[in-house]
């Protein structure tokens, strides 16, 4: 018998505070309700921003004044969850943990805000953030079911490149995968972060816990992330969700220009500017379901007439990040996307996760593919065997 559940990706962009986020978040999830849409993944770094082309005035040996200014802005606009730096695990998902004196909860509601959001539509929410304990920061995912509220929290353990003055490195025991049931589908699922996912031995962690559905959200917009995404659903033998967001450069919040030199503003020969049958150019808001795309109006222009949003747009207000969501099957082949240089970008697919099963005949990387009689793996703080489902 068919296990067949609608997954979404949105490729939405964090907006200009938490709370104008958080309400995108609602409206989104409630589209994806309407839609019969049983789970949907957002972005990396979603809540609270990504932080591009910012360089927190930082150089090898010297730090800018401005910098600090730029963190404490970005600092501000992280969300506080309420868990413990070194991450208390089952004691904060259980609200074990004490709330400050006169406070109904621990942390700035963003979780109960989630879990209301979830409970109210009925769709299981994963979504990529910017978490603020002490006085770090750590780039994680949070899982939020709509029955039980937060079943599950990670956080990035390798910051990529320059993140890693921003954000502190997570605890490999939050790779923990969490499961779920979902109109009678048993799911078992765990998310990699962005460039985690170039990390083989993390991807294989994963793939130890039997998980069915493996979530990437990421800010990798390049061409190759794709392929990557095919090559872990092949490996894994699991359905695969990606969410990036679209950001053009006056999306990015006023404090990143803090500092910087103003460049000279750029004259554009004809030929380098995109034509109108261009992606960036034609479309300004898709929606993506079973491989069909539907283009919606522009929503700042008020009109149906998609010719004149066109001739209003500013050629210099270039893309920092292009996109590239994408829904990939248990066996590599792509079911959505990748969508490039779309802005507020949404798909949804259905999936029968008994092609889990079927493609596991010939290859399951963690059992019998895996001759774990001559090579093992073992995660500080992590019981790589399948949670019970």
């Amino acid at each position: 018998m068919p296990k067949k559940l609608k997954l979404a990706v949105s490729q939405s962009r964090t907006l200009d505070t938490l709370q104008q986020t958080l309400d995108a978040l609602a409206t989104t999830t409630r589209k994806a309700a309407s839609e019969s849409v049983d789970l949907v993944l957002f972005p990396e770094a979603y809540l609270g921003g990504y932080p591009r082309t910012c360089d927190f005035g930082a150089s090898v040996g010297a730090r800018a004044p401005h910098g600090r200014d730029q963190f404490l802005e970005y600092f501000h606009a992280a969300v506080d969850l309420g868990d413990t730096p070194l991450g208390a695990g089952d004691d904060w998902i259980d609200r074990k943990l004490p709330a400050a004196k006169g406070r109904e909860y621990r942390g700035d509601g963003t979780r109960e805000f989630l879990e209301k959001i979830a409970r109210e539509t009925g769709v299981f929410i994963v979504t990529g953030l910017v978490e603020r304990s002490g006085g770090s920061l750590y780039c994680g995912v949070v899982y939020i079911c709509p029955r039980q509220g937060c079943i599950g929290k990670r956080r990035k353990v390798m910051p990529t490149g320059s993140e890693r003055l921003v954000w502190a490195q997570g605890q490999p025991s939050s790779l923990r995968a969490v499961v779920t049931e979902i109109r009678g589908v048993k799911l078992c699922l765990a998310a990699a972060i962005c460039w985690e996912n170039y990390m083989p031995l993390l991807r294989y962690s994963l793939y130890s816990q039997n998980v069915n559905l493996y979530l990437a959200p990421t800010a990798d917009a390049r061409d190759t992330w794709e392929p990557l995404m095919r090559t872990v659903a092949a490996e894994s033998r699991a359905f695969v969700l990606s969410a990036n967001q679209c950001v053009r450069k006056s999306h990015l919040p006023a404090w990143i220009s803090v500092g910087k030199k103003v460049e000279e503003p750029r004259i554009l020969a004809r030929s380098s500017i995109s034509s109108s049958t261009s992606p960036s150019r034609r479309r300004k808001s898709v929606v993506m379901e079973g491989g069909n795309e539907l283009v919606l109006p522009d929503p700042s222009n008020g009109s149906n007439n998609t010719t004149s949003a066109i001739a209003e747009e500013d050629p210099s207000d270039e893309f920092v990040c292009r996109g590239g969501s994408c829904i990939i099957d248990p066996l590599g082949n792509v079911l959505a996307g990748s969508l490039w240089e779309v802005e507020d970008g949404f798909m949804a697919v259905e999936a029968d996760f008994e092609d889990c099963e079927r493609g596991r005949l010939d290859m399951d990387v963690a059992g019998s593919y895996s001759r774990n009689d001559a090579f093992h793996l073992t995660v500080d703080g992590l019981d790589l065997n399948p949670p019970p489902v």
